[in-house]
């Protein structure tokens, strides 16, 4: 005799559907929650809610978000399901403000978090939670000031010429077919190996670099990293069961080992080179008797989770911006021979020298790599989570504690009411007077408020001294392996292209130029 029916077999069946019944039941009990609320909602797919297509590999998580963001032209705001729990997608540029600036203290935490064990992914000034974030923001702004770019401006040069270096030894007389990203990847690499930390990463002249090795397998675009991405950027509550790292496991020990090496040697000379690495060793010095500063310390794992955040960040968004801007104006010839020209006759005033105030005030240039930004933000999306129940301005709706808030950057940048024909590439979008009849709050490619990017000059320092140092001397244009238009890659985290951008590149004379 079995426990509910005369056979075992149909026991086993009506507790199996009765199982199910439960997960569907306990699975879909939120859904509705914001049309009950009168808030535009997506349908949502059971078990998986809206996320379906991001799960399966098919959409990247930008595009995700960029697509409710299109999917709700005109309204203020809506709402969206990942797996059972609700999500709030901000749209109008008056709350995205609010969220950003003038009401940060609400939303001054990232809904995005690495579990609190993986101490790389989770203590560096990306994720920090807060009171520790605050704490860690201020005590890192001072690597950042004019003078100090200034610094690193010198030893940007040099390996500005190692660039050069490695052109010339490829024989671009004559028409030569490269992969562009990777070159700017590897360039950018020994950039922030030097400026940053004190290092020859020889990426320019090694493709195998340890340190290019370590930068690949954190962005890369398989499988598992970006099940790691998803989960730490959508499903944060899930990484303590998934063991999901931000780094990774590989690179994580990969820049452990490095970076205490470089601050144990750097402690033992006394050597000084005003760069990251000597701001975190002052840091540890002062602070690191004070343990626990609010989830976070000047010590151990947290202190160069710092170091591995502006490496990953520092060679990945500036040779990103690098690449798709000589992609578009391969495309538009006119524009390059402009941007050229613009770069040749400041060259003209300063002795044929490439200075910091040149790189910084090019007017056309700074046209170009904003149109860049706005066409490819490095990530697609801002998260916030609201930390107390909040009140949306000029509405009845409460956001109650602990929903996320997201932002689609991309979807701002592509809608044409703020930008009319999005897709096309005009750097004349950010002429002075363009930018004033916009609205606040509608180009985002750093985000905004007191958490935008910290590193955002020197990335843009960073980029437009590559584009000058290619530029100056050489011609891209499209070769029979350029994709038009571009295809981004739906398994990246960060603005990606789909299989890479291929170029024609050669070195151009005076009378050609």
């Amino acid at each position: 005799m079995a426990l509910i029916t005369p056979h075992w077999s149909l026991d086993g069946i009506l507790i199996f559907v009765s199982l199910i019944m439960l997960a569907y039941l306990y699975m879909t009990r939120n859904f509705k929650y914001w049309a009950k609320l009168g808030i535009m909602e997506v349908p949502p797919t059971p078990f998986l809610g809206n996320f379906t297509e991001c799960i399966m590999l098919k959409k990247a998580g930008f595009e995700f978000v960029k697509d409710l963001y299109e999917i709700s032209k005109g309204l203020p705001y809506m709402g969206f399901y990942i797996f059972d729990k609700p999500f709030f997608l901000a749209r109008d540029p008056t709350l995205v403000k609010h969220i950003l600036v003038k009401d940060f203290e609400v939303f001054s935490d990232r809904h995005v978090s690495s579990n609190v064990t993986d101490r790389l992914g989770y203590a560096n000034v990306f994720q920090m939670k807060n009171p520790g974030w605050k704490i860690l923001r201020s005590k890192l702004t001072p690597i950042f000031t004019t003078g100090k770019l200034k610094k690193m401006f010198d030893l940007m040069l040099l390996v500005a010429d190692d660039l050069s270096e490695y052109l010339e030894s490829l024989n671009l007389k004559t028409v030569k077919e490269i992969e562009i990203k990777e070159i700017c990847a590897r360039f950018t690499t020994d950039m922030i190996g030097s400026t940053a930390f004190g290092l020859k990463a020889n990426a320019l002249q090694d493709p195998k670099s340890p340190f290019r090795e370590a930068g690949k397998r954190i962005i890369s675009v398989n499988f598992p990293r970006n099940l790691e991405f998803l989960t730490i950027f959508f499903m944060p509550h899930l990484t303590k069961y998934t063991g999901a790292k931000f780094f990774g496991d590989e690179s994580s020990r990969f820049l452990r080992s490095v970076f205490w090496e470089v601050i144990n040697k750097r402690m033992e000379t006394k050597e000084k080179r005003n760069d990251l690495i000597d701001l975190l060793i002052e840091l540890k010095q002062k602070h690191e008797h004070e343990g626990d500063l609010g989830g976070f310390c000047f010590s151990g794992d947290d202190l160069v989770a710092q170091a591995a955040i502006f490496f990953t960040a520092g060679f990945e968004t500036s040779s990103s911006v690098m690449s798709f801007t000589f992609y578009e104006i391969a495309l538009q010839l006119d524009i390059q021979r402009t941007l050229r020209k613009e770069i040749h006759e400041a060259l003209e005033k300063s002795d044929g020298k490439i200075t910091y105030e040149m790189i910084m005030t090019l007017p056309y240039l700074d046209m170009v790599v904003a149109e860049t930004l706005r066409k490819y933000p490095s990530l697609g999306f801002l998260d916030r989570i609201c930390n107390t129940d909040y009140k949306v301005p000029n509405s009845d709706l409460v956001l109650k504690k602990n929903t996320p808030v997201y932002i689609s950057n991309m979807g701002l940048h592509y809608d044409p009411q703020y930008f009319p024909d999005p897709e096309k590439y005009d750097p004349l979008r950010f002429t002075e007077e363009n930018k004033q009849k916009r609205p606040n709050c509608v180009y985002l490619p750093f985000g905004e408020g007191p958490h935008n990017c910290i590193g955002l000059r020197l990335g843009l320092m960073q980029s437009k001294l590559g584009i000058v140092q290619i530029i100056k001397d050489y011609e891209v244009s499209p070769c029979e392996k350029t994709v038009i238009p571009l295809v981004l890659d739906p398994r990246g985290l960060t603005t990606i292209a789909k299989g890479g951008i291929y170029l024609n590149i050669r070195k151009i004379t005076p009378a050609t130029s």
